[in-house]
């Protein structure tokens, strides 16, 4: 494709047609962005993320260490979704840029942002796709199979959203949702299935959440997850704590909960304080022994003055050797990730919480695992053979409550 600049249309606030808000262009190794005038001059404009793209005139270039900026990168797909694109160029094509996989994903992407080559004409680019031929083409795709042509667009039209497991773009009755298919890496036990309960044990804890519903398609169970970032035809501003962050994909593995909490702070309302939603993620990802926990699945809204968090998304528990385990970010700002309830309420106080509030907090999520565990489970047709690996192993995981007393 070798596309050298790509416009960046945007859905307003309220509203549930995209506007094209600026430019984004391949110069060297970075690509730089620049708003439209039209865009600037229009009174309901917001910037689409104001640390890094404050709404003004002139060619912005990324934050230092950066190669595009972040709000943007966000709306780009990454391993699977490229995984997609790759498999339908031939073995001696170009490798594509980014620009490339911009255009070559579908529209309906994380946010409220899309990418067009016209500054004038909207074009989407969807594919409407049972959730079966969704499941088919990622399991041919997964098996090294070639996709025919109707499905490759499918598969393709559908994977325009982040993420390393294969999953599809969903839109039922008007709703949209996240399909999340298992993987041919998921030996150990049924990934879908433990999220689906993890999800809803979340939720019974009083967590907020994204809704999700675990689904049996031609013999192979799904994972439902209901989009935040849609409301109807309206498209919601979201960003990543990876680009909150301020950094790349590498230097992201530095990111920590205290740097996420005190941008939250700084650029949340008077009246947004999320030191204790924020607290409760930890420590219900330290209970499902979810050490995946990283910069690309915390997110916050952006209404163009102010970020809030979004309801959680992508609890998943994660295979572990034994009782140690560490969590993919720091809880405490000297570094400390160890995931043990006893060291995470020494860090309390960073959240705003006493001793005794963070300790009802993880009273409640123990007390929520142990008496539901077996409903959520159900729920989410966990197999039989999965049941005592994730009861007795990765749901409170003897590690995380070492020196800790309920």
């Amino acid at each position: 494709m070798t596309s050298e600049r790509v416009f960046v249309w945007t859905w307003l606030p309220g509203s549930d047609e995209p506007v094209v808000a600026g430019a984004v262009e391949l110069r060297g190794d970075t690509m730089p962005f620049v708003y439209a005038a039209s865009y600037r001059n229009r009174a309901e404009a917001i910037s689409l993320y104001q640390p890094e793209l404050p709404l003004q005139s002139g060619t912005m270039q990324p934050l230092p260490g950066l190669a595009i900026a972040g709000a943007i990168r966000d709306g780009i797909p990454d391993a699977w979704g490229r995984a997609v694109i790759d498999d339908r160029r031939e073995p001696d094509e170009a490798d594509l840029t980014e620009l490339d996989y911009m255009l070559a994903s579908g529209s309906n992407r994380f946010g409220a942002i899309d990418f067009q080559q016209s500054p004038t004409e909207y074009e989407p680019r969807e594919s409407p796709a049972t959730l079966a031929e969704l499941q088919e083409a990622s399991a041919t795709l997964q098996a090294g199979g070639k996709l025919p042509a109707p499905l490759e667009d499918v598969l393709i039209r559908g994977t325009s959203i982040g993420g390393a497991r294969p999953k599809a773009t969903l839109l039922d009755d008007g709703v949209a949702y996240i399909a999340k298919f298992s993987s041919s890496s998921d030996s150990v036990f049924s990934v879908v299935n433990a999220e689906g309960t993890a999800m809803e044990l979340a939720r019974r804890a009083g967590i907020r959440t994204s809704m999700t519903e675990v689904l049996t398609v031609d013999s192979k169970d799904v994972l439902l997850v209901r989009r935040f970032d849609r409301d109807g035809r309206e498209r919601k501003h979201v960003v990543s704590a990876l680009t909150m962050s301020q950094r790349n994909e590498w230097s992201g593995t530095r990111a920590s909960y205290p740097e996420l909490l005190d941008t939250l702070r700084r650029h949340g309302s008077l009246t947004f304080e999320p030191g204790r939603e924020l607290f409760e993620r930890i420590a219900f990802n330290m209970a499902i022994s979810n050490s995946d926990d990283h910069a690309r699945n915390h997110a916050a809204f952006w209404d163009g003055t102010h970020l809030t968090l979004t309801p959680a998304y992508d609890l998943a528990p994660t295979t572990r050797s034994g009782d140690t385990a560490t969590q993919a970010m720091a809880y405490g700002r000297s570094g400390e990730k160890r995931s043990n309830f006893a060291e995470l309420v020494k860090a309390s106080v960073i959240y705003g919480l006493s001793t005794a509030e963070a300790r009802r907090i993880i009273d409640n999520i123990i007390e929520t695992i142990r008496d539901h565990f077996d409903e959520a489970a159900d729920l989410a047709q966990v197999p039989a053979r999965d049941v005592d690996l994730l009861k007795n192993h990765l749901f409170l995981n003897p590690g995380v409550l070492h020196d800790y007393e309920p």
